[in-house]
């Protein structure tokens, strides 16, 4: 593995930090144990003694490795600009290579998952179907009442109760492939990149987004062979299939002739923006990858910088509150768009929770695979957001959304509040003439 870790860490990036400790305020599980090595300068420092051979990669570094929530929080708050975030996922990288410390149901999960399951559309959708089936009928109250879920650890039961309805067809099934803008010609062509797991729990805001776009002058394309983005492979040191899939995707959108390439996930945006970066080592694909990364926008950051004007009104008073996405606001450079269309909203009334850009615990399967940390941080949250009284807490990532669902099951009081999609939210006030 010292072998392995040595060639896939960027050595120049390794040596680009400066032990300044900026870092440390911003990195949620530093904050909470207060350790060094739990924070990115010290997962630096263990990164650089395995490359340097002054350190055995043993499973404590490993398991110091998969504790990172990858939130790059730290990225900004860095004055070398250091790129932790590819940093980690090339520690992963290499960790995944050596995998015999993995349990046989561990490995079988993980290839299931990643290669079985989550670069395939059609399997999405089966997977989408069969959630449908268990939540439609009386299969799940059974299982709920019969004592089987208990079988399953607690936090795997929470997961459980707090999935929204599944979907089995998927926007493109829902509403079709090409839609026209509205209101005169269009401002541009735009891509929706719908995602994998958006498409099966989301359904609807894939295509409340599409619906949004027509409203502010944008040709919407939803490309049909398009699949998973890749980040939780990449963020899980599966880069080579990452790898492959994007270059499927930026494939699919090339052909589509696209000005801009949409999402609205901004743990998948993060990566979608970053394929350049991905692709950097394949000669065959690296000017391609350049095109696909400078047109991937945050549906929100589109319909402010790009599109017409949207006016939108809530029919009754309403307060709500946003937490930031990690990696929207971290990687994609965006957190005032979101707060520009919500500020729009006529007879409701924004209130900015404390802290609302520390991560939430989600971090892709961080909340499944590390559930005691996730736990923790998802404590504090609810405490600020509980603080600002609201009734809608807003999000732009599916992660982040069911992490607040979670946290209002746990933690709030779900008569009292619920966890939106800011797509959704703002969709249902548009203002129509």
């Amino acid at each position: 593995m010292a072998a392995t870790l040595k060639l896939k860490l960027d050595y120049d990036q390794l040596t680009n930090c400066m032990r300044c400790g900026f870092c440390l305020p911003a990195c949620p599980t530093f904050r909470e144990t207060g350790v060094e090595a739990e924070s990115p300068r010290g997962r630096i420092a263990l990164m650089k003694a395995v490359a340097d051979g002054i350190l055995k990669p043993d499973q404590a570094f490993e398991d110091q490795m998969n504790h990172c929530l990858a939130c790059r929080a730290c990225e900004p708050a860095c004055p070398a600009d250091v790129k932790y975030g590819q940093l980690i996922e090339q520690a992963r990288d290499a960790v995944e290579d050596h995998t015999e410390s993995h349990r046989w149901w561990i490995r079988a999960i993980r290839k299931t998952a990643f290669k079985g399951v989550f670069p395939h559309q059609s399997r999405m959708r089966l997977l989408g179907k069969a959630l449908k089936l268990y939540q439609g009928t009386r299969l799940k109250q059974w299982t709920q009442r019969s004592g089987v879920m208990k079988l399953f650890p607690e936090h795997l039961q929470q997961m459980e109760r707090i999935l929204p309805d599944a979907s089995e067809d998927g926007v493109v099934a829902r509403i079709g492939a090409e839609h026209k803008a509205k209101g005169g010609a269009a401002v541009a062509k735009v891509g929706l990149f719908r995602g994998c797991i958006m498409d099966v729990l989301f359904t609807e805001t894939n295509v409340n987004t599409v619906k949004l776009l027509g409203e502010a002058g944008f040709d919407v394309v939803i490309p049909d062979v398009q699949n998973c983005c890749g980040a939780l492979h990449a963020h899980s040191g599966e880069a080579d299939d990452a790898r492959e899939l994007a270059r499927r995707n930026i494939r699919a959108f090339r052909a589509a002739g696209v000005d801009y390439i949409a999402t609205n996930a901004g743990g998948c945006g993060a990566l979608l923006v970053e394929y350049d970066h991905l692709l950097q080592g394949d000669p065959e694909w690296r000017e391609a990858a350049a095109w696909f990364a400078e047109r991937v926008v945050d549906v929100s950051e589109l319909l402010v910088r790009k599109g017409r004007p949207l006016a939108f009104e809530s029919k009754e008073p309403a307060r709500f509150t946003y937490q930031d996405s990690c990696h929207l606001r971290n990687v994609m450079k965006s957190s005032g768009a979101p707060r520009t269309l919500m500020n729009r909203v006529a007879g409701a009334e924004f209130c900015e929770m404390k802290e609302a850009d520390r991560c939430c615990g989600s971090a892709g399967i961080y909340n499944v695979t590390q559930p005691e940390m996730s736990g923790r941080i998802l404590e504090h949250k609810m405490e600020h957001a509980e603080a600002t009284k609201a009734e809608y807490i807003l999000t732009s990532n599916p992660g982040c959304l069911l992490q607040m669902k979670l946290g209002i099951e746990k933690h709030g009081d779900p008569g009292r509040m619920a966890a939106v999609h800011v797509v959704d939210f703002l969709y249902e006030r548009l203002k129509r003439d």
